[in-house]
């Protein structure tokens, strides 16, 4: 009677796993790690040792072997936190904002405000510092083993083709420090994965984020010129709506984002499964039908 209820409850528990996509590897009280498919091969006993696991300790494992990437990249202004609000709220997704408290303070060092003071002294130092920041934020490993998706303010992408191109286009940095920056560039790229599978590019008029920027008031900004934004408008445009695989060969999402809030949030939905990833990952599993599994199983 015992093994026919065991054999009964693993069943349970492997349909149930196998219906909420959550097939993997467990990990045993004993802190050995199996396959889902294994305890159909060991006795009796050790299948109901298996009633013990919970489904939120499996390793969901993709085709890449990491969460889906996605950048959202645009000017100053363009809406790109309003966007990570947005997202976060979202089930398996972790998202990483810009780290400008990092910026203003490089030990006691406000970069950010040394930069706007005085660009061409400041860019390279500053550029440096932010490309080391973002590396740090890219190779982030997921918190969750349920995180699917994994969603960055802006990226070491951006960093190279669109903030460097610019600054050098216009004089701003040293032909040496331009190459000094793209070298390390290349290396970092050629060492680390760093790629990503999606990019969202909130396309706006430089015009329309400079209001935007001046209403919101960020001390470092107030010297920003609406010159220098329409200069950055022209490098996203030449990075993103390129149609040169050399400097951009990941899939670019477009928005309007000179909408209205509420139009720009129409967008999101509707592109909810295309800038998570879901078709290519495929949903995860929702929270509340993880929760009804534990209670099913009297996990807590």
């Amino acid at each position: 009677m015992a093994r026919k209820l065991a054999s009964t409850s693993l069943t349970f528990v492997l349909e149930t796993c196998k219906r909420l996509g959550m097939e993997g590897y467990v990990v045993t009280v004993s802190g050995k790690k199996r396959s889902v498919v294994t305890p159909t091969k060991c006795s009796p006993t050790k299948k109901a040792n298996f009633m013990q696991i919970s489904p939120l300790l499996m390793k969901i494992t993709t085709p890449s072997n990491r969460p889906f990437r996605v950048s959202v990249e645009g000017n100053i202004g363009a809406g790109k936190s309003t966007f990570i609000k947005y997202f976060s709220k979202f089930p398996g997704i972790e998202t990483y904002q810009e780290p400008i408290e990092w910026w203003r303070n490089c030990n006691g060092h406000n970069l950010l405000e040394l930069l706007y003071s005085d660009t061409k002294k400041w860019y390279f130092t500053f550029q440096s510092y932010v490309q080391l920041t973002r590396i740090q934020t890219q190779l982030s490993k997921p918190k969750d083993s349920l995180t699917r998706t994994q969603m960055f303010e802006r990226s070491v992408q951006n960093n190279r083709y669109c903030f460097l191109e610019q600054a050098y286009q216009n004089g701003i940095i040293h032909p040496a420090d331009y190459a000094i920056s793209d070298k390390w560039y290349k290396q970092v790229m050629a060492t680390f994965d760093l790629t990503l599978d999606l990019i969202v590019y909130l396309r706006s008029s430089p015009e329309i984020v400079f209001e935007r920027m001046r209403k919101r008031g960020r001390p470092e900004e107030t010297a920003v010129p609406l010159q220098y934004l329409k200069e950055l408008h022209e490098a996203h445009e030449k990075w993103l709506m390129s149609d040169d695989v050399t400097i951009n060969n990941v899939p670019v999402l477009i928005l309007d984002a000179d909408s209205t809030l509420e139009e720009i949030h129409e967008m999101y939905h509707k592109n909810e499964d295309k800038i998570l990833g879901y078709d290519i990952k495929g949903r995860p599993v929702e929270k509340k039908e993880k929760d009804k599994v534990r209670r099913v199983l009297k996990l807590d």
